[in-house]
């Protein structure tokens, strides 16, 4: 009962100072390496997920590991991450199983700015990741899972237990723009949306309508055109 109670108090605490708007031209910076520094998102659903897709751009000159969307339940810390383990190789996390993605490196079209989508649906276990709008080979995991609604999102720091448990060495330096997070496991969809393409029913995360706290040394910044 003592955790349920600490558990509730922490959602609170993040829910009630987030507050909603639009980024569109905005930019989250991350400016140097830090075990704090980092932005909570507060994703819009009641239930378990038994599809998502997420969508975001990211600039950075790193070369060690780290992390790009990190997503921690009390049960799982590795609900749902992205993470990038060196130049290469990106790993997608859901319900704590992994599988690595081997891609392209600075094929952005805008200086250096990549460009992701992975997905998942539970009914095939099938994920995709897409990177600069180009598919990688499909991978399985996690079939028949249901992943859970009662967790906490954030960027920037990869999470070992719910809102903390950061390592300044998996931390991301560098820019990030453009999240949406979507109920759905088809990323070519979901890439046209992003970019205005195509209407699609009311996302989980919309960069558009952000609710998000900032934590630590991060800076909202316009994007440099």
């Amino acid at each position: 009962m003592v955790k349920l109670q600490l558990w509730l108090l922490v959602l609170a605490g993040l829910s009630g100072a987030i507050a909603e708007t639009d980024l569109q031209g905005q930019v989250f910076v991350f400016p140097k390496e830090s075990a704090d520094a980092h932005v909570v998102l507060k994703m819009n659903h009641n239930g378990p997920l038994q599809n998502f897709t997420v969508c975001f751009r990211y600039f950075t000159d790193l070369t060690r590991p780290y992390s790009l969307f990190s997503y921690a339940t009390r049960t799982k810390d590795n609900e749902i991450l992205l993470f990038k383990e060196k130049p290469g190789l990106i790993s997608l996390f859901v319900g704590g199983e992994q599988v690595v993605f081997t891609c392209p490196e600075n094929t952005g079209t805008r200086r250096g700015w990549e460009h992701v989508c992975a997905s998942w649906e539970s009914a095939t276990g099938i994920a995709e990741l897409w990177v600069n709008w180009n598919p990688l080979p499909r991978k399985g995991l996690q079939k028949g899972y249901s992943v859970s609604n009662q967790g906490v999102i954030v960027l920037g720091q990869e999470q070992d237990s719910v809102g903390g448990g950061f390592d300044a060495k998996q931390s991301f330096v560098g820019e990030l723009t453009d999240v949406y997070m979507w109920e759905l496991a088809t990323a070519t969809k979901a890439m046209r949306a992003a970019s205005g393409d195509l209407r699609l029913p009311p996302s989980l995360l919309s960069w558009s309508a952000l609710q998000y706290q900032i934590k630590g040394y991060v800076v909202l910044k316009p994007l440099l055109r």
